[in-house]
This record gives structure tokens, sequence and C-alpha cells, in this order.
């Protein structure tokens, strides 16, 4: 459930019209609800209600510092993979102490901050990086706490380019290895073992590939208490998918029961880093017709917001639903949906049916809250959208809109280029 809905044949998000919010702050407008984030969230924490749990939002899904305030003051923490997540988690407000760290290239920089701030732990991804934690906890005279990220070499039956526990992804360590790794940390004087991590991709639609590496992951923690390694924490990851067209993923409770079930004899506390369901269809990117063209029997609608603003049709060939701001009970229109952007791959849309739109009408894309805006660039020297929060009748800009300026803000013509001709 979301809170965008049409009352009079015009979109309103929560309490809103989406027009009146486009006069006052421009296209192309990123739009996120707060009631939909918030109600996601506590209905993925309710679900897990029974067991000892901790939900670590995905900051890469959306690190906003609003949007991410918006998790943490419903009590949630924040799953990172890098320095500047920390930096934005810690500046929502986060609890150092609710922050996971994941991600393969961890420099020492990011290593350092994360040990000072006190995070609760981090997941090893290789069996160097354990070397380098624990190098870097022995010159801060400190411990790191970690778990192993487990590569369970299960298929999550999604798109290549987000699966990410297969032998062939280069995430975490191979569950056949794992156990040998973890006596290894175990010798180390600077590490602390508090648990097992495993996340197996993203926008997962069933249930069966999550079941499959929790009974792997069962299996390797079972063997770790056998050699006295202390398992406290179970971190299961993400990847529970959203519906962005006709896919019907499970609801948060079917998910909870069929981990619950099959683990609750771990005698874990268990953590989960949403970020897609918390916040997909919590946002839309709202974006104003430039131009309708033919070329060859060919419709094309070309919009002000291009792959710059919204990468995934292009890059995954990922299906976001479109839909007018404004019903205008016109006809329907197959066309593809474009962008400025001096590229062919610069798509919203291939083929689509519409409803008929004009030039300066507005459409609203659809689940955009995930990997819309974190995802975005300056690429042809565009400048990056504008982000904005609506709770019921008020709204605010939580981003700006960037300006030329900000396009060359830290450049500088050097000396020996200044005085060329």
């Amino acid at each position: 459930m979301n809170y965008f809905h049409y009352i009079e044949n015009e979109l309103w998000c929560e309490e809103v019209p989406v027009e009146r919010i486009v006069e006052a702050v421009g296209t192309p407008l990123y739009l996120y609800s707060y009631q939909t984030i918030t109600r996601h969230f506590q209905v993925f924490d309710a679900a897990f209600a029974g067991v000892p749990h901790l939900i670590c939002f995905s900051a890469k899904a959306n690190s906003n510092i609003a949007i991410l305030k918006t998790v943490v003051a419903a009590g949630g923490g924040v799953d990172i993979v890098s320095g500047g997540e920390l930096f934005r988690a810690l500046r929502a407000g986060a609890d150092p102490k609710k922050i996971v760290y994941a991600g393969v290239g961890k420099t020492e920089q990011e290593i350092t901050s994360a040990l000072d701030a006190g995070i609760l732990m981090f997941n090893i991804e290789s069996s160097q990086e354990l070397q380098v934690i624990n190098s870097v906890a022995g010159r801060l005279g400190t411990r790191a706490p970690i778990s192993l990220r487990i590569n369970p070499d299960v298929d999550p039956l999604t798109h290549p380019h987000i699966s990410t526990g297969l032998k062939q992804n280069k995430f975490g360590i191979n569950i056949e290895k794992s156990r040998d790794e973890y006596r290894r940390a175990k010798e180390l004087d600077h590490i602390d073992i508090v648990g097992v991590d495993c996340h197996i991709g993203s926008q997962i639609t069933e249930l069966g590939p999550f079941i499959d590496a929790l009974t792997r992951l069962k299996d390797l923690i079972a063997r770790l208490r056998e050699d006295g390694i202390e398992v406290r924490y179970l971190d299961l990851g993400g990847g529970l998918g959203i519906s962005y067209n006709e896919e019907t993923p499970p609801h948060p409770d079917e998910y909870a029961r069929a981990i619950i079930e099959r683990a609750k004899d771990l005698d874990c506390t268990f953590i989960f880093e949403p970020g897609r369901v918390i916040v997909g269809n919590a946002g839309v990117l709202v974006s104003r017709v430039l131009y309708v063209k033919t070329n060859a029997d060919k419709n094309f609608v070309i919009v002000d917001a291009g792959m710059n603003d919204l990468i995934r049709p292009s890059l995954y060939g990922s299906y976001h639903g479109i839909v007018p701001v404004r019903e205008k009970g016109k006809g329907i229109l197959t066309a593809d949906v474009v962008g400025p952007i001096c590229e062919s791959g610069d798509f919203l849309a291939k083929a689509r049916e519409i409803t008929e739109v004009g030039r300066g009408d507005l459409i609203a894309v659809k689940s955009a809250g995930a990997y819309g805006f974190s995802m975005s660039s300056n690429y042809n020297s565009r400048p990056r959208a504008a982000e904005v929060l609506v709770r019921k009748d008020r709204f605010e800009i939580i981003r700006e809109r960037e300006t030329y300026d900000d396009l060359v803000r830290g450049e500088r013509i050097t000396d020996f280029v200044e005085g060329l001709k």
C-alpha cells in the first residue's frame, strides 16, 4: 500500500496535489510519501515481533538524510556500504550500535571511521579484508566486531546484475571455506566474532532462495558452535522484492513466518536489511513532457527526466509504471518514453501503452523511491533533481535542485591551462 492516489482525476501524494508541489519546486522531481515509508517499515518490523531482531534500512536504496531519519525515528538501524553512508547515517541520528557495514572494498580510512563511531559490526567480505580490519583495530587499541558474509551459492532468481549470492559473484566468502576462515578469525588479537551474515540479491520475489540460504547458514552456525565460536547475530540481509508491474512478491508477514519457523531455535538476534521494500513504492519521479513526435510510425514522448535521473530502465531493463499527474480522459498511446540525454539507451519505457499526453503535461514514474535518486548522476552536465518529502498536508524540499554552479564546484582551471589561447 502507498499514499499516492487520485482525487477527481488529479494525482495526490498523501494530502497534497502533486501539481501544487511541481508549481513550487519544478521538474524533474523525486517525491516521497512519509506515511508510506513509516507504514512499510512498521509492517516489516512487526512481522518479526516474535523474535529478537533489528531492522537495518539499506542506505544504498535511498540515502537522503531525511529518509534515513524517518526510518531511524521509527526504530530502525542502517545498513551501510561506504564511509559516505556512515557519515549520512550518523548525520541522520542513527545509533552506531544499530549500524552494520558491508561492501567488498572498505578502505582503511573507512574502517577507522566505523571503529571510531562504534558500529555494531563489519560484515567481512574477504580474507585480506579481515586481516586489514584486525590491523586497523590494533593500531587504534580496540577490537573490531565482525561477522563473515557468507556466499551460499544460492540462485536468487532475479536479474543477474543484482544477484549477489552465487559463486561467480564478487560478494562474500565461499560457504565451503567459511568455517576455516572463522577459525582463523578466532585467533586474531583484535577481532570479536559476533555473527554470520548473508545477502543473496535484490528484488527477490520468491521465498525459495531465502529458505535455501537459511538452511545452509543453520548448518554452518551449528558447526561454528562446535568450534567454540559464539554467534549472537544472524544477518539475513535484504532483497525482498516489490511489485513494479505484475510481480507478486511475498508479503513481509509471509516472509517472516517462513524465516521464524525454520530459525526460531537458533538463539540469535536476527538482522534484516530491507531497502527497496521500504522505500520503493514510497516515491515517484515527476517529469514534464517536452515534446511528442513520430518517427517512421514509432511514437516518442520526450520528457525532462532522463537516464541520469533514473537509470534502472536503461541499466536493467526495469519496468516502472507511468501515469499522468492529471487524467484528461484522452486515449491510449503506444510510445517510447525517453529523456533528453544523448544516448539511445536513454529511456524510461519502451513500446509502452500510456495515457495520451501532450507538451507541458506532467507524468509520474512510479516505484522510484529505491535506487532512483541514489543512482542518479550529472551525465550531460545535467543538475540532479530536487527531492521532496510529503507528510499529510505538508511538503518540504529535502534536497535542493542542483544548480549549474554545483556542477563545477571543486573544479578549477589550472595555471598552465589559463594561459592557453
